[in-house]
C-alpha cells in the first residue's frame, strides 16, 4: 500500500478548500445581489405610488388628506408584523421569509392597479365637444336650459345634479378603497427585506466592509426611486383611458388640472419587477460563513461551519424559546440612551422626509407652473441619482478612514445641517400666484386672494347664467386666466377640441378698446420668462441639498447598528422601522395633505354634489407651509443628534479607559524571581521584599496572610489588607520600585 506523502495531501485537498472557499463568498455575494435588485423593486414600487399620487387625487376626486391617508396604508400593512418578522425572523431562514415577503409586495401591487378595470371611462367636467373634424359654436354665456345640450361620451354636462341613488350606483365611487387595501398589502409583504437583510449582510461581512456593503445596497437601491418616478412621468403622460378614447379629441392637455394619466399600468410593471425580484432567495442557504473567519494555518480556506453553527439561527432552538426572549431584549434595547435618543430624533426627520417626498412633486407644479409628467421627470434624473452618489461616496469615506461611531455621528450630524441651511433657502425661490379673475387678481386686474364663490361673478358676467363650480380655463391676452368661457363672458366660439378658441368676451380687458382683442384660449395662461429663471435655481438648490444630505446616511445607519449589543441589530433595526413609520410615515402624509387642503382656492366637484380635488391653491401659503413644516421638524431633530453625540463621546470614552486599564493590569505582571531564600514556607513564601529567583508572581497571586515587609514596619498589617484600601495599588508599585527596580513594571511603572 502506497502511503500518501504531504506533498499528495496538499494537492489532493487543495482544490476542496478553494472550493470551499468560492462557495462561501459566492454565496455572499449572490445574496447582496439579490437584496440589492429587491431593494431596487420595492423603491420602485413605492416611489411609484407617491409619483402617482396627483392622478390618483383626480381619478377619485378626492382631497389631500384622504391621498394621504391612503399613501399611509403602505406603513400600516408595515407595522402589522414588523416587530414579529424581526425578533423571530432572526431565527428562521432569512432568505426565503424575504423572498415570501417579495411575492406578497407584487400581488399588493396588481391589487392596487385593478380598480381601473372596473371603473368606467374617466369623464372630466367640459363645455367642448369632441368633434375632430368640424367647428362647432359653442356659447358659453347661455342660460342653464341651453347648457344642458352640450355633453358628448368624454365630458358630463357641469349643470346636471344626481340623486343619492345614482351616485351610490356610480362606477368608482368607493374604488379608492382598494387602492388602499393593496397599498396596505404592499407594506406587509416589505416587512422582512430590511430588517432581515441588512442583519444577514452584517451577520456575515467584514466588520471593516459591512457599511461599504450597506451603501452599495442602498446606492443600488436609489436607482428604483430613479426608475419610479420615470416610470410615474411616463404613465401621466398618457392618458387614463387609452387605447379607448382618441386623445386627439380631448379638450384637455397634461397641464390642465382634470388631466388624469395611465396611473393603473405602473403598478402591473412594479408587480412583475418585484416578483421576479424574490425568485432568488429561494435558493440561497439559511447562513452564511463569517468572512474573517479565516484558519490561521491556511488563510485561503474559509472557516464558515463553526460561525454558521454558532449563529442563533440554530434550527434547535425552538419557538417558544425565542419568544421568552422577546421582552427582555426589548427592554434593553430600550434601555440603550444612545438608541432611545436616536429614536426620537429618526421620528421628527422622517416626519418631514414624508411629507417633503410625498408632496414635492405637487409642490412644483402649483408652486412653478410644472406638469406632473415634468416634476416626476426631473425628480428622476436630477435628485435622485445624485442621492445615489452621495449615499455611495459616504459609505466609501466611512471604510476609507475607517469612522468610529462618535465620528461617524458627526460626519452625518454636519452633513445633515448643511443640507438643512441650503434648505431654507427655498423659501426665497417663489413663483407669484397665477393671475385668476375672482380668486387671485380681481376682474380689473388688481391683486387679491380671496376663498368665497361671491367673488367670481362681475358686472361683466352678470347676463350670463354661470356656475360658481365650473372649472374651463381660459386665457386672455392680458395674462389673465377665467374660470370658464361662461365666466369670462364669451357668447361665440370657433375651432374644435382643445383648439377651441373663445370670442366676444366681456370680461376680458384690452388695453386699447380698439387694437384689443377680446377672445380666450383653453388652458391656463403661462408663467412668464421670471419664473422659469426661479425654477431653474429652485432646482439647483434642491439638488445640491440632496447631495450633502445623503453623504450622512450611511454613516447615520451604522451608529444604529454599532450602538448596541450585536445580537440586538436585527431587533434594534425593526424597532426603529416600527416607531418611525407609526409615528412618522402614518401622520405625515395625512396632516401635511390636510394643511396643503386649507390653502385651496378652487375645488372640484363631484357629480354628487360633495367636494373633489382641488383644481388651484394658493401658492404663496402654499409654499410657507409646505417649506414650514419641513425646516420645523428637520430642525426640532438636531437637538436629539447633538445629545446623541454627546452620549456617544461619554459612552465609548469609559469603553476605552476600561480596556486601557485592563491593558494596562496586563502589563503590569511582576517579574519576580525563583528561589527560596530564608523564611520560606508553603503557607507564606517569603516576606516580599526578600524574593529572589526566577519565580513569577502577580498581586494577585499573593498569599494571604503573607507580612509585607516594609509595609509591616509602618504598621500596614498584611498584603491584603492594603490590598483593599483604595492607595493599596500605589503603595504597592512604589514599594516594587524601589524593591524590584523600574524595569520590572515597565515604562508604565
Amino acid at each position: 500500500m502506497t502511503v500518501p506523502t504531504i506533498d499528495d495531501n496538499t494537492t489532493a485537498n487543495g482544490p476542496d478548500k478553494k472550493s470551499t472557499k468560492d462557495s462561501c463568498c459566492s454565496a455572499f455575494k449572490m445574496f447582496v445581489m439579490s437584496l440589492s435588485f429587491a431593494y431596487f423593486s420595492k423603491a420602485l414600487a413605492g416611489t411609484y405610488m407617491k409619483s402617482s399620487i396627483t392622478q390618483i387625487e383626480r381619478r377619485f376626486d378626492l382631497p389631500s388628506s384622504t391621498v394621504g391617508l391612503i399613501d399611509v396604508s403602505f406603513e400600516m400593512g408595515n407595522l402589522l408584523f414588523l416587530v414579529l418578522v424581526s425578533h423571530f425572523g432572526a431565527n428562521m431562514h432569512r432568505p426565503r421569509l424575504i423572498g415570501s415577503g417579495c411575492f406578497l409586495m407584487a400581488v399588493g401591487s396588481a391589487v392596487t392597479g385593478l380598480p381601473h378595470f372596473f371603473m368606467g371611462r374617466y369623464r372630466y367636467e367640459t363645455v367642448i365637444t369632441s368633434s375632430l373634424n368640424a367647428s362647432v359654436n359653442v356659447v358659453a354665456c347661455r342660460d342653464i336650459i341651453m347648457q344642458s345640450n352640450y355633453s358628448d361620451i368624454y365630458s358630463e354636462p357641469l349643470q346636471k345634479t344626481y340623486t343619492g341613488l345614482d351616485c351610490v350606483k356610480e362606477h368608482g365611487s368607493n374604488m379608492w378603497v382598494y387602492v388602499f387595501l393593496g397599498n396596505a398589502l404592499r407594506g406587509i409583504g416589505e416587512t422582512p427585506v430590511t430588517p432581515l437583510g441588512i442583519s444577514y449582510i452584517d451577520d456575515f461581512a467584514k466588520a471593516e466592509s459591512s457599511a461599504f456593503y450597506i451603501a452599495c445596497l442602498q446606492t443600488i437601491a436609489l436607482l428604483g426611486p430613479m426608475f419610479g418616478y420615470l416610470l410615474g412621468s411616463m404613465c401621466a403622460k398618457l392618458y387614463v383611458d387609452i387605447g379607448f378614447v382618441n386623445v386627439d379629441g380631448l379638450a384637455i392637455t397634461p397641464k390642465d388640472a382634470r388631466w388624469v394619466g395611465a396611473w393603473w399600468l405602473g403598478f402591473f410593471v412594479s408587480a412583475t419587477v418585484t416578483l421576479l425580484a424574490g425568485i432568488p432567495f429561494w435558493f440561497l442557504p439559511r447562513s452564511l460563513p463569517k468572512q474573517e473567519a479565516v484558519h490561521k494555518d491556511n488563510p485561503g480556506f474559509c472557516h464558515g461551519v463553526q460561525e454558521a453553527v454558532a449563529h442563533p439561527a440554530s434550527p434547535s432552538m425552538k419557538l417558544a424559546d425565542i419568544a421568552k426572549g422577546f421582552l427582555p431584549s426589548l427592554k434593553r434595547l430600550l434601555g440603550t440612551p444612545a438608541y432611545f435618543l436616536l429614536l426620537c430624533g429618526s421620528v421628527l426627520k422622517f416626519n418631514s422626509l414624508t411629507g417633503l417626498f410625498t408632496f414635492k412633486a405637487k409642490y412644483m407644479e402649483q408652486q412653478f407652473g410644472q406638469s406632473a409628467s415634468r416634476a416626476n421627470f426631473l425628480l428622476g434624473v436630477l435628485n435622485l441619482p445624485v442621492i445615489s452618489v452621495g449615499i455611495f461616496l459616504g459609505g466609501l469615506l466611512m471604510k476609507r478612514y475607517r469612522l468610529s461611531v462618535v465620528s461617524g455621528a458627526k460626519f452625518s450630524f454636519l452633513t445633515s445641517f448643511s443640507a438643512y441651511l441650503l434648505l431654507l433657502l427655498q423659501f426665497g425661490t417663489k413663483c407669484d400666484n397665477p393671475r385668476l379673475a375672482g380668486l387671485t387678481v380681481s376682474y380689473n386686474g388688481t391683486p387679491q386672494i380671496s376663498y368665497e364663490e361671491r367673488t367670481l361673478f362681475s358686472q361683466c358676467n352678470l347676463g350670463c347664467v354661470c356656475s360658481a363650480a365650473e372649472w374651463e380655463p381660459v386665457c386672455s391676452d392680458n395674462g389673465i386666466t377665467y374660470l370658464s368661457p361662461c365666466l369670462a363672458g364669451c357668447t361665440s366660439s370657433t375651432g374644435y377640441g382643445k383648439n377651441t378658441v373663445f370670442h366676444n368676451c366681456s370680461c376680458v380687458l384690452t388695453p386699447s378698446p380698439v387694437e384689443g382683442r377680446t377672445s380666450v384660449s383653453l388652458g391656463q395662461c403661462p408663467r412668464g420668462p421670471q419664473c422659469s429663471r426661479t425654477f431653474t435655481s429652485y432646482m439647483a438648490v434642491s439638488v445640491l441639498s440632496s447631495f450633502i444630505n445623503s453623504l450622512g446616511v450611511t454613516p447615520a445607519y451604522m451608529v444604529i447598528i454599532r450602538c448596541i449589543n450585536p445580537e440586538l441589530k436585527a431587533l434594534a433595526l425593526g424597532i426603529q422601522t416600527l416607531v418611525i413609520r407609526t409615528l412618522g410615515g402614518i401622520p405625515a402624509p395625512v396632516y401635511f395633505g390636510a394643511l396643503i387642503d386649507s390653502t385651496c382656492l378652487k375645488w372640484g366637484m363631484k357629480k354628487c354634489g360633495g367636494r373633489g380635488a382641488c383644481r388651484l391653491y394658493d401658492s404663496d401659503m402654499y409654499r410657507v407651509i409646505f417649506l414650514g413644516l419641513v425646516t420645523c421638524l428637520s430642525g426640532c431633530s438636531y437637538f436629539f443628534a447633538i445629545a446623541v453625540i454627546v452620549l456617544l463621546r461619554k459612552q465609548f470614552r469609559k469603553e476605552d479607559i476600561k480596556s486601557l486599564q485592563k491593558t494596562k493590569r496586563d502589563e503590569f505582571e511582576l517579574q519576580v524571581p525563583k528561589g527560596q531564600p530564608d523564611g520560606w514556607s508553603e503557607a507564606c513564601p517569603a516576606p516580599l521584599g526578600q524574593w529572589e529567583g526566577e519565580a513569577d508572581i502577580t498581586c494577585s497571586q499573593m498569599p494571604k496572610g503573607c507580612p509585607s515587609a516594609e509595609w509591616d514596619q509602618k504598621g500596614e498589617g498584611t498584603f491584603e489588607q492594603v490590598h483593599g484600601q483604595e492607595k493599596s495599588g500605589q503603595q504597592l508599585r512604589s514599594y516594587l520600585h524601589r524593591t524590584a527596580g523600574p524595569e520590572t513594571l515597565g515604562p508604565q511603572g
